[in-house]
């Protein structure tokens, strides 16, 4: 795995990308410090299914099915004051 700080791949992106195109990882440094990772497109989901194998195996993990739909609860109508302007009447 490479590695460069943000300036190195800012100034020669097109290098970079073709390096991971290639299936070379590219370790991005801020300050001599990892702050991120470019690996080529689908490789990323397969590590992370990999590291998490041992605990799908062990029923630790379970692996969404489909993607996530994330809907708010719905919301509650109240008769009355806001707790925030009692709470405020409480402080006077």
């Amino acid at each position: 795995m490479h590695s460069a700080g943000i300036k190195e791949i800012k100034n020669n992106l097109s290098r970079y990308l073709s390096r991971v195109k290639s299936g070379e990882e590219i370790l991005i440094t801020e300050r001599g410090k990892p702050i991120a990772r470019i690996v080529k497109e689908g490789e990323g989901n397969t590590s992370i299914r990999s590291a998490l194998s041992p605990l799908i195996q062990k029923g630790l993990v379970v692996m969404p099915s489909q993607g996530m739909n994330c809907v708010s609860p719905p919301k509650i109508k109240t008769d009355g004051k806001c707790a925030s302007d009692m709470v405020i009447e409480g402080r006077r």
